[in-house]
């Protein structure tokens, strides 16, 4: 079986805390022949784990790394690869996932307002306008 798997199911596996919720998503991801891993799963789920769950970054980072790794699981490993790193940086993970995708997409500057991402993303190389 091919699933997408939505952002509650990512959580319940992560975060075990649901007896009966976690153990069906973990007997389900086991049974998958391909994990489809879209963005914004990626992004509520850090979101939830931050604001929600007060978890650290690093440990965020860190599960969400083994996980997209698992030789099942595909997904748009640069977007991802930028919005950890970002997420370690002290920077928002979404920020990272936008500018990657924005590149993608044709976009060779990320153009925010938000100055602490624009910060972290110039030091990758990419080019940065700060609005205002």
């Amino acid at each position: 079986m091919n699933i997408t798997v939505d952002s509650n199911v990512l959580l319940r596996f992560l975060l075990n805390d649901d007896q009966k919720q976690s153990v069906a998503a973990r007997k389900t991801l086991a049974k998958a022949q391909l994990i489809a891993l879209p963005l914004p799963v990626l992004c509520e789920t850090v979101w939830v784990l931050l604001q929600g769950y007060k978890m650290e970054r690093h440990v965020i980072a860190d599960a969400l790394e083994v996980f997209i790794n698992s030789a099942n699981v595909k997904t748009n490993q640069a977007a991802v690869a930028l919005g950890l790193t970002l997420l370690r940086a002290g920077g928002d993970f979404a920020d990272g996932v936008i500018c990657s995708e924005g590149q993608n997409l044709g976009g060779d500057t990320f153009v925010s307002f938000d100055k602490k991402a624009a910060q972290l993303i110039k030091k990758h190389g990419i080019r940065v306008r700060e609005l205002l």
